[in-house]
Order: C-alpha cells, then structure tokens, then sequence
C-alpha cells in the first residue's frame, strides 16, 4: 500500500559582501523534516535557520521562491537573506560564491516536454531562487527594502526573472 507524500521545506540562504553573493549554505539546502499538520512552513523554515545558528538578527528576508515533488516529498523552497557586516566568508567559511560565471557553467536545465513535470537541478532551484530575488527588487517595495545594501548592488546585474531557466526549446533524443 502507498503513503501519502509529505511537505518539507528547504532553505537557501544568501548573504553579500564587497566581493559578491554567497551561499551561506555551503554546497546544499537546509531541510527540515517533514511539517506536522499542527504547525506552518514558514515557521519550519524558522526553525530550519535556528538549528543553522542564523537569529531574526541575521534574517533581514525570507521568501517562497519555489515547490517541486522530490520522490516522496513535495518540497517548499524558500530563500534567506542574511546579513552580517564585513567578510561573509568569515561568518560562514562554507559559503560559496554564487556570480554569474557560476551559472555560465553549469549552463542551462535539462528540458522537458510541456506536458511533463520539469526535473531540476539542485543548482537550478538555486539560481531560480536567486534571480527571484532580483525581481522582487525592482517590484517588492518591502522586500527590496529588506535587501542589505550590498546584496542589492549585486542583484542588480542579474536580470530579473519569475521564470525563464526553461528559455530553449525541448527537443525529443531518440536513440538511433
């Protein structure tokens, strides 16, 4: 007999300093366990970021940016604008700098027909949540008020975008 799917929330959090945008992370999302029917997502986020050592003092957002189906999960995706003042790497020595020239790299998501579910990539809900966030700058009074400085120089170099990392064509492979 199969169970049901349960709601898990992850968090990406970012943080800015003179050299550019981080994750604070290191190399993956923070997960929380699955939400019990008696509390909220973002209050699971919450917790999330305290198990992470980040404090409302270091949380100058927090944002949905995304959900997708990860086997027997349904995941809620939420970014974390953290700001402490000078190195971030000297708060978080596991960031890990996310500029453009990282995206460059990896290059684009896999397609998928227009009838399927996409199936992204770790680094791809990652640069979605990222290019969220420069869209709510230019379209979120309160949200881009939220933005550390810094974070929001940065942003703006990145076009904003709701959508997009699905910009080419899916084309079927066929095997010969």
């Amino acid at each position: 007999m199969c169970g049901t799917m349960n709601v898990q929330v992850e968090v990406w959090a970012v943080a800015a300093d003179t050299r550019g945008i981080w994750l604070v992370n290191g190399g993956d999302a923070w997960l929380s366990a699955p939400i019990p029917q008696d509390s909220d997502p973002h209050f699971e986020v919450e917790i999330v970021l305290r198990r992470h050592a980040l404090s409302a003092d270091d949380v100058r957002m927090l944002h949905s940016t995304s959900w997708r189906a990860d086997g027997p999960h349904v995941i809620l995706t939420y970014i974390a604008v953290v700001d402490r003042s000078g190195i971030v790497v000297t708060h978080w020595p596991q960031a890990l700098p996310l500029g453009d020239e990282l995206l460059t790299v990896v290059g684009p998501p896999p397609t998928n027909p227009a009838d399927a579910a996409p199936l992204p990539r770790y680094i791809d809900v990652l640069a979605h949540a990222v290019r969220h966030l420069r869209f709510l700058q230019d379209h979120d009074a309160t949200a881009s008020a939220a933005m550390p400085p810094t974070l929001a120089e940065h942003l703006t170099r990145l076009a904003p975008a709701l959508a997009g990392l699905y910009s080419t064509k899916h084309t079927e492979h066929t095997e010969p």
